[in-house]
């Protein structure tokens, strides 16, 4: 029985040492969340949304920048949504 727990516990150690992609997109969703104070439904939104978004869409410097501009101006929910989508689209349509 003894080995039993230790051979779990050992299991347990080195699954758990490996993050995988989607539990370190998780762990950096939740941690915008918090910088951002988004609390209930928003947050609820913001965290779905997060999780949806593709790697290259979220790591955009654009898309940072568009955000950064919404949370300077105070946004927040529809209102930053709106914002952030014409300002990517203003982005990709600035000649480069």
């Amino acid at each position: 029985m003894k080995r039993f727990a230790i051979l779990l516990a050992c299991a347990a150690v080195a699954f758990g040492a490996q993050a995988t992609p989607q539990q370190d997109k998780m762990k950096a969703c939740n941690a915008d969340a918090k910088t951002k104070d988004l609390k209930g439904d928003e947050r609820k939104a913001f965290m779905k949304e997060c999780l949806a978004a593709k790697p290259a869409e979220a790591a955009t410097p654009a898309g940072a920048a568009c955000e950064k501009s919404a949370a300077d101006k105070k946004l927040h929910g529809a209102a930053a949504k709106s914002h952030i989508k014409k300002c990517m689209a203003d982005a990709a349509s600035a000649p480069k």
